[in-house]
């Protein structure tokens, strides 16, 4: 199976999504750590990213989905998928489950001001709830409301997912 943990950033995709791995026992992806030199320095600068910038990079995390589920390695994957679109192209097989990470402005706007060491510029935020298209029911995404400690997040998460570890 790949979890993939998503949301706006600053919702804290991967601080849940490290320590839902760990728990398990699975592998942990970044997405953020497949974008391209030119998409860092767009997000570094206060640029928002457009669907071609991101399309590169989501090729590159589906070929990683592909590659966990052809290996039967579990993964869990922190990514933004923002869009309903980003993650029908992500959904390679019924294997490949989501999370939502909801949270409203100020609380996710909260949680930014308290990161530290990461490229993306806190004033993208805005952009991000722009881009954001809540799963459907349709979806079949699990939907995890912020406001409470990793941990429970993350025990949470494993029970809608039906994990024991």
């Amino acid at each position: 199976m790949v979890a993939i943990v998503f949301g706006v950033s600053g919702a804290g995709k991967t601080t849940l999504g490290k320590l839902l791995a760990k728990e398990l026992g699975w592998a942990f992806y970044e997405a953020d750590d497949f974008h391209s030199a030119p998409n860092i320095k767009k997000m570094r600068s206060g640029v928002p990213l457009t669907d071609e910038d991101r399309w590169p990079w989501l090729t590159s995390l589906r070929e990683l989905i592909e590659r966990c589920l052809s290996t039967n390695e579990n993964a869990v994957l922190a990514c933004s998928s923002l869009k309903e679109s980003y993650r029908r192209y992500l959904r390679v097989s019924a294997k490949v489950k989501f999370v939502f990470l909801r949270g409203d402005y100020a609380l996710i706007a909260n949680q930014l001001r308290h990161r530290r060491s990461h490229f993306m510029d806190p004033a993208l935020l805005q952009s991000q709830f722009d881009d954001l298209e809540e799963p459907q029911p349709s979806e079949e995404a699990i939907v995890i409301e912020l406001g409470r400690s990793p941990r429970e997040l993350v025990q949470e998460v494993k029970s809608k997912l039906e994990i024991r570890s």
